[in-house]
């Protein structure tokens, strides 16, 4: 097929280049302000006491500790999202949660926090200085602290290679529970599925694995029986959610069911997959306890707004049974014409071929082949 599906840990050295490209900017704009600051500090004498002037000081190291502020929060939020940066994606490599997928701003800023631990500690002298006026051991002070703050720094960027797990978490991963993986020599676990992302590359026909239980009553090809007076079923006494359906018989006629239609459905980013009767759509779909004969489609999702196991679709011929099955950011469909509608967590709904179907931020529309 040409598509990598092995994961490859990203080596120390990538890691070293990367940090250094993300870390440059901010590095050099704090000690290139602060100095300017510190050298633009004048003294005189008032009253018999030593007055210092540091209202450029102050000015210049505003600026630089507001712009490093700004510049690491955009940083933290498009790595939380996509697990690259500037530096990442140079060097060719991705950070991840334990599942593979994009890792959350707050865990990029807990790395982030672990590695520069010392350049806050040289800040927080920085400011010390200026606050209690040691302007004539400043050098002595901030010049040391900067040395250590990049010795730290690269100790933790490069602790990967003590690592006993194949090399795929540094000290700070430890401490944010991230992993990071080479993209050039292996496959993107943020946009192919994860950890299990070989499952992304199955043919599109999947045979039938695992079970799902349905709304329909029963298959299209076996013969219908006549109508038996039995009570109406009551939805609270239900196991599943997938259940929560009123059933209606068909009388016997004698005849063979229809051909059953097939449908398929396409998603946003084109990819088309023709229906097996039972499909679970999600991040890593599985079924649960009890459930038999279902095809599972993994959907890629860097910003991990779809659950695991998202949705759950029936087919019928006619049209697809639709199932949310209580996913975290919930579902919707919208008919033909245009009419849009949320989901109730484990109700099914019936949807015809040209309505889009709506999970997380992705979509698909339903049709037949």
């Amino acid at each position: 097929m040409g598509t990598k599906l092995e994961l490859v840990p990203a080596a120390p050295g990538k890691r070293l280049g990367a940090a250094v490209l993300d870390w440059l900017a901010p590095a050099v704009v704090l000690v290139v302000l602060f100095s300017l600051g510190f050298a633009s500090v004048t003294s005189s004498r008032s009253a018999g006491f030593i007055v210092y002037d540091t209202g450029t000081l102050a000015l210049l190291g505003g600026i630089a500790v507001g712009l490093t502020l700004v510049y690491l929060f955009v940083l933290a939020g498009v790595e939380g999202r996509s697990g690259s940066t500037i530096g990442s994606r140079a060097m060719g490599i991705r950070t991840t949660d334990k599942d593979g997928y994009a890792p959350g701003t707050g865990a990029v800023v807990l790395r982030g926090t672990v590695t520069g631990a010392g350049v806050l500690l040289a800040v927080a002298a920085a400011v010390a200085v200026v606050i209690f006026r040691w302007f004539d051991a400043a050098l002595w002070i901030l010049g040391p602290l900067a040395l250590l703050a990049a010795a730290w720094a690269f100790l933790v960027v490069v602790s990967s290679s003590w690592d006993r797990d194949g090399g795929l978490q540094g000290w700070q991963d430890r401490a944010a529970k991230t992993l990071v993986f080479d993209v050039h020599a292996g496959r993107n676990p943020v946009t192919s599925g994860g950890i299990q992302g070989p499952y992304s590359f199955a043919p599109l026909d999947l045979p039938p694995v695992q079970p799902v239980s349905s709304p329909v009553a029963v298959a299209a090809s076996a013969a219908i029986r006549p109508v038996v007076d039995r009570p109406e079923p009551n939805p609270s006494d239900a196991g599943h959610p997938d259940d929560v359906l009123d059933r209606t018989q068909l009388r016997g006629s004698g005849q063979e069911a229809p051909p059953v239609a097939v449908l398929r459905i396409r998603l946003d980013d084109g990819r088309d997959f023709r229906l097996e009767r039972s499909v679970l759509i999600g991040r890593n779909p599985a079924a649960g306890a009890g459930e038999s004969q279902a095809q599972l489609l993994a959907v890629p999702d860097p910003g991990r707004t779809i659950s695991k196991t998202h949705l759950h679709l029936l087919t019928d011929g006619a049209g697809v049974w639709v199932t949310d099955r209580n996913s975290t950011n919930g579902s919707a469909v919208t008919t033909p014409d245009g009419v849009r509608t949320a989901l109730v967590p484990g109700v099914p709904s019936f949807v015809s071929p040209g309505t889009t179907v709506h999970f997380g931020d992705r979509t698909f529309n339903v049709g037949q082949a």
